[in-house]
């Protein structure tokens, strides 16, 4: 297994990322919607942030980096949703989610396309509490359950409100497996195989510790690829599931 040029490629390419991200959860936002008596309800979705220490602290808002427009919530019922954004973060725990609306809203009914006046402090941000605690090395999907029934606010004479109701859902996609390699100087490459397909890769720190990320839920072989003087390794039947870390403790070199 051992080619040098492209061992040494490789391993610069996986310490790059890994060194940066082994500690981080992988957070994904995404919309969906709980059907109402409408032909559509169009809302006008411009950012959103995310608050991930106690309190209320300023500090601790994080601005995520979304694909703001316009959306027809009632394209997004029946279990689809949308993706709105992604973001790697600190593992821990996410105590609020923070939507930030523009004035575009709007409800279709009996062919006409209605606007909707959106209350000034849903602009400026409408905050959602989450409590979510986030493991490192493992995806999750944070689901905002618009309801659109019950936030749009007939208000008469053809006016329209949206005051949103929204439940948020948060739950891991996802598992990661991780363990340590003995020497650390043996700097190894870290593989997670499904048959001959390479899962997930990542690279030993200088501690030997290595945590492979985002893996879905199976069973995978660990292959360990040392620089030139150390074994590989490989390790079979390696049990992944949903929402947990997989340790395979420590493993010698020769």
């Amino acid at each position: 297994m051992k080619n040098t040029v492209g061992f040494l490629i490789l391993s610069f390419a996986l310490f790059a990322c890994s060194s940066d991200d082994s500690q981080n959860a992988r957070l994904e936002i995404r919309l969906t919607d709980a059907p109402g008596d409408y032909e559509q309800v169009n809302v006008d979705i411009q950012g959103i942030e995310i608050h991930t220490e106690n309190g209320d602290v300023a500090s601790g808002w994080k601005s995520l980096n979304v694909e703001n427009g316009v959306y027809n919530l009632l394209e997004l019922t029946n279990g689809m949703d949308t993706l709105l954004a992604t973001i790697e973060l600190p593992a821990g725990k996410i105590s609020q989610v923070r939507l930030l609306l523009g004035q575009n809203n709007s409800v279709k009914i009996d062919g006409k396309v209605l606007p909707m006046a959106t209350p000034s402090a849903h602009q400026s941000g409408l905050k959602l509490n989450v409590h979510a605690d986030l493991l490192e090395g493992i995806t999750y999907k944070m689901l905002l359950d618009f309801d659109a029934a019950r936030s749009v606010v007939n208000t008469g004479a053809g006016s329209f409100n949206l005051k949103p109701v929204i439940r948020s859902i948060t739950e891991a996609t996802s598992g990661a497996i991780k363990g340590e390699v003995n020497p650390a100087e043996s700097l190894p490459a870290v593989f997670a195989l499904a048959g001959a397909d390479t899962v997930a890769t990542t690279y030993a720190d200088s501690t030997g510790k290595f945590l492979l990320r985002g893996v879905p839920a199976g069973t995978y072989t660990v292959s360990i690829d040392a620089k030139e003087g150390y074994s590989d390794y490989q390790e079979s039947d390696v049990n992944v599931t949903v929402g947990s870390v997989t340790d395979i403790g420590t493993i010698s070199l020769q």
